[in-house]
């Protein structure tokens, strides 16, 4: 995510980070750089002036601080400008005022709405916890009515569909506000049909709809790889119903990620969530101080605690392991191997990871497919318990009968205790619990010295 405009920005501030002082001249050449990065990295001209002009007004006439080194101190204020430009403040959702919290969710075809529908109904159920049910009102795409109902009955969410097929979208949402009270749930989540700006018919559909079931939330998803052409999409649906908020999907993909700089600047609709992958549960709200924080290369250490710390199991699988073994061994492996896979993956880790660390994603590319990990996972399964404590053991014929149970030469094997025994001499070097309070202390690091004000 961000990845091109953080790697374009980084090199344009690497001269001034070098120098002994901000002056007239390497201010003004890295502004020019980094001017020509944004506009590079499809971010609305207007914005880029909006942006140099905050941070021209953060330099001049400030007393700089000592503590800092000029490209610290620009740095910082690049950050603070960058989350002025795209939003300050909480933009939690608005459940508190009417129980159940109606949330209407609209966008054009093609944005990835109904997916991420889904996304939010497991977001709300399990972060916030609230009782979801989910209705879709789009009567044109019967193929879509399904798609959202096998993604959410996986997560136990109830998928409202006690209507008749002849039933118009505004009944339908009509009759599930309905069932939702007598049911007491806590939120109605509202599809509806993917919809053209330029189909006032549809348009002019959901605008009844918004004006009848009067939602607290009006959330409009759209597609990140569009790039400024979101722009004008946005207007167009606000004028038909008042938008409370933006959902981005996509900033995964290839998009330069310039639009997540321009909405708030140019439309004054806040984005609410990101959408970070097709997994149902890739979808993070939209926070603008860690989002400014991966593009001027500083990480995301705050979420990537937050991902470790959700993963209860990471310190609590200790199923087979003897109490008095302190040893790195094949078990504490594997499980760690499926922890990384549910937090995403190790690109996904280090993408959150601040970019002066040098570790980048092309250097570990070949170790984190999702086969390899397979295989892995495959090769260790078909251990024994005693050989997965002590793979010192594992020597010939046990090779073979390992790599035939897991369907891999034995080649594969002897790579993969290759791999663990230099994985475990590293982990014998440091206490596990210490590698956590490292990324705490560079949180703790980050926070202090970006904080904003």
């Amino acid at each position: 995510m961000f990845e091109n405009l953080s790697k374009k920005i980084s090199q344009s501030i690497h001269n001034i980070i070098g120098s002994g002082r901000l002056t007239d001249k390497n201010i003004k050449d890295t502004l020019n750089a980094i001017k020509i990065s944004l506009l590079e990295g499809d971010v609305a001209l207007s914005v880029v002036h909006g942006f140099i002009n905050k941070v021209k007004e953060g330099i001049i006439g400030q007393n700089i601080n000592k503590h800092l080194t000029p490209g610290q101190e620009l740095i910082k204020i690049m950050h603070t400008s960058l989350v002025k430009i795209m939003g300050e403040g909480s933009h939690d959702l608005n459940l508190h005022t009417q129980i159940p919290s109606l949330i209407l969710i609209v966008g054009p075809q093609g944005s990835g709405k109904t997916t991420t529908v889904g996304k939010l109904a497991k977001y709300l159920k399990n972060k916030k916890n609230k009782k979801i049910l989910v209705i879709s009102t789009d009567t044109y795409r019967p193929a879509g009515i399904q798609q959202l109902r096998a993604l959410i009955s996986s997560e136990n969410i109830s998928f409202f569909s006690d209507y008749n097929v002849g039933n118009k979208p505004i009944d339908i949402a009509k009759i599930a506000i309905s069932a939702s009270k007598s049911l007491s749930y806590d939120v109605l989540l509202i599809d509806t049909a993917g919809c053209l700006d330029t189909d006032y018919t549809l348009l002019s559909e959901l605008s009844e709809i918004h004006n009848v079931i009067n939602p607290v939330e009006t959330l409009f998803v759209i597609d990140s790889m569009i790039g400024q052409v979101a722009i004008d999409s946005i207007h167009a649906f606000n004028k038909a119903l008042p938008l409370t908020g933006i959902i981005l999907t996509k900033l995964d993909g290839d998009s330069r990620g310039g639009v997540a700089l321009s909405i708030k600047y140019l439309t004054g609709k806040p984005i609410k969530f990101i959408g970070t992958g097709e997994k149902i549960d890739e979808l993070e709200p939209f926070n603008a101080y860690r989002i400014a924080g991966r593009i001027l290369g500083m990480g995301d250490i705050l979420s990537l605690i937050e991902d470790i710390e959700n993963q209860v199991e990471w310190a609590k699988e200790k199923k087979y392991i003897d109490k008095n073994n302190t040893d790195f061994n094949l078990c504490d492996f594997l499980n760690y191997i499926k922890q990384i896979r549910n937090m995403g993956g190790i690109n996904k880790i280090i993408s959150k990871l601040p970019s002066n660390l040098g570790i980048k994603l092309n250097d570990v590319q070949s170790y984190t497919h999702n086969n390899t990990f397979a295989h892995i996972e495959a090769i260790i399964n078909s251990m024994t318990i005693k050989e997965r404590l002590n793979p010192d053991i594992i020597k010939g014929s046990r090779k073979k009968r390992i790599a035939n149970g897991s369907g891999v030469h034995i080649q594969d094997v002897n790579k993969l205790l290759t791999k663990f025994n230099h994985i475990r001499i590293t982990i014998q070097k440091i206490n596990k619990n210490e590698a956590f309070r490292v990324i705490r202390t560079l949180k703790d690091k980050i926070s202090s010295k970006f904080t904003i004000g």
